[in-house]
């Protein structure tokens, strides 16, 4: 090996003891009082600063010093829970701006096709659609020097520039048809929903899709249960797969929505966390009506304690695959750097006294590789393959029925709903990864909009709009435009290319509620919920 390969090896390992000698010693050492002498510490650089100083003024080569702290401080981080996480100044805010459900912006959503930015959507009543800004509007400039337009561009450069602060404006230049023209948008707050979609499933079903739980998902719950209740709602599906979690408050005060009385939530504690109890406190909005709770194994956290609380208390039933097992709470802090430490300092228990979180004694890769091993052992498949993970990790549900559930490795299913392998087909797959659904269904939607104007919501749509035979042909040429060879797709990949086009065009008119109504139709999950609600109407 190499002395510059032994560097880039060692230098990070290096870094993180210095760095947890320096906090170690910083912890033990006395403060001053009263006058009192000090210790020889006080005033002096730390370890881990010296040697910052000793590279940065002695060292052969020039180095980069903030990528070197950063990695010290990933390499001290290895060895905690794979929760615990530094973000870089350069990421806070779209982190933050995710758990609060809004950025700053224009309110468009664009994709690069051939090289050029191309509005996919307007949001309604946002800065663009004031300033008149239309979909397959394409952008050609911004603040009149900057040519967005060329091979070089990025989806990140393009939101940064169209992203800034309220109240702020931007000048775009826009190409329409063969018109170009000058439109000024002052920017906005743009919600970042979290309630993706809320409808009617079935006559006395209501179906709510939630992407994530941030600081906004409560208020938007709440307006999506009092919307269904008024459409005939008395029996109730949460989607929550693929929901990766989020605030721990906007899980508990949306349980608070389905639970009754003063029950237990969920409780956190940790070593120098005291317990600390989240209990029902409210009359909640659907605390009655039947409920069901899909999961699968991309829900994680907050979904989990919704889930588990809804399962423990035996209040609704769960559906799907074994969810991801995450049962750790992360607490933000704010560095000097303008970096965020997102440190674990609990756990969190469900009302058995359960902890789901699975097992991370292996490292970060093993941790990381987990769910790839569930779907190589069956278990995505076959729900007789799913096992306690430690059969030791035995706990009593609080509710009526007293069943037996177990900890150390997420929420199981009371209903097992297999993975549909057939929908990720290998020609599927590369249609999805070259784009050619969304530059087809883009070209389609700009070129046949007033087709759509004619339906006055998603559900007609679903209903009276199918995808024909001389659409299919339109999308096979640009597939094999694109050189996508479609003489191998199987009758259930057209079925799906249908499917999926459908969906698409539905979200261009009514967004993601739009995508979803149409995508959920014969979802097996969904149908398996709105059976076992109708059985005990």
């Amino acid at each position: 090996m190499s002395d510059n390969r032994r560097i880039k090896v060692w230098l990070p390992l290096m870094f993180a003891g210095v760095l947890a000698l320096g906090m170690y010693l910083g912890h033990k050492m006395p403060a001053a009082r009263n006058g009192d002498s000090v210790s020889f510490f006080v005033n002096r650089r730390s370890s881990l600063q010296e040697v910052i100083d000793l590279l940065k003024y002695n060292y052969v080569d020039t180095l980069d010093v903030a990528t070197i702290q950063e990695d010290a401080i990933e390499g001290l981080l290895s060895h905690l829970d794979p929760h615990s996480v530094y973000i870089p100044p350069a990421d806070v805010q779209e982190v933050n701006e995710d758990l609060d459900g809004n950025f700053e912006g224009i309110g468009v959503e664009f994709n690069i096709i051939k090289d050029t930015v191309n509005i996919l959507s307007v949001i309604a009543g946002g800065p663009s659609d004031a300033a008149g800004v239309l979909t397959g509007d394409k952008i050609l400039k911004v603040n009149d020097s900057v040519n967005v337009a060329g091979k070089n561009i990025t989806a990140e450069a393009i939101r940064k520039l169209l992203r800034g602060p309220r109240n702020s404006t931007v000048k775009t230049r826009m190409l329409r048809g063969a018109r170009e023209l000058d439109i000024t948008i002052k920017r906005g707050v743009i919600p970042l929903n979290s309630v993706d979609a809320a409808y009617m499933t079935a006559p006395t079903v209501g179906y709510i899709k939630i992407s994530k739980f941030a600081a906004t998902t409560y208020t938007e719950f709440l307006e999506a249960t009092r919307k269904l209740e008024k459409l005939g709602m008395k029996q109730l599906v949460i989607d929550l797969r693929q929901n990766g979690g989020g605030l721990l408050d906007a899980a508990t005060r949306l349980a608070d929505e389905v639970l009754d009385g003063n029950k237990l939530i969920v409780y956190t504690q940790g070593k120098n966390s005291p317990r600390q109890d989240y209990t029902c406190s409210r009359p909640g909005t659907f605390e009655k009506g039947n409920l069901a709770i899909l999961i699968d194994e991309g829900s994680a956290s907050a979904s989990e304690v919704l889930a588990g609380a809804v399962q423990d208390w035996d209040r609704g039933i769960i559906i799907g695959r074994r969810s991801f097992g995450k049962g750790l709470v992360q607490e933000p802090f704010e560095l000097d750097n303008g970096a965020t430490l997102r440190l674990t300092i609990a756990r969190y228990y469900l009302p058995s006294n359960r902890s789901i979180q699975k097992s991370y004694e292996n490292g970060r890769e093993a941790y990381e590789e987990d769910i790839a091993n569930r779907y190589s052992h069956g278990e995505f498949v076959n729900g007789d393959s799913i096992r306690p993970v430690d059969s030791s990790l035995k706990f009593r549900k609080p509710g009526p029925s007293g069943a037996i559930v177990y900890g150390g490795g997420g929420i199981t299913p009371d209903i097992f709903i297999p993975f549909d392998t057939t929908r990720y087909s290998e020609l599927l797959t590369e249609l999805y990864n070259r784009n050619v659904f969304g530059d087809y269904v883009y070209q389609y939607y700009t070129a046949n909009a007033a087709e759509f104007a004619a339906f006055k919501d998603a559900s007609s749509f679903n209903r009276d709009w199918q995808v024909n035979d001389k659409m299919m042909a339109g999308f096979r040429t640009l597939a094999t435009e694109e050189g996508v060879k479609m003489d191998r797709a199987s009758a259930k990949d057209n079925e799906e290319i249908r499917t999926r086009i459908k969906a698409l065009l539905a979200r261009q008119r009514w967004r993601t509620e739009g995508f979803y109504e149409v995508a959920n139709a014969g979802d097996p999950a969904i149908t398996r919920a709105v059976q076992e609600l109708q059985k005990t109407r």
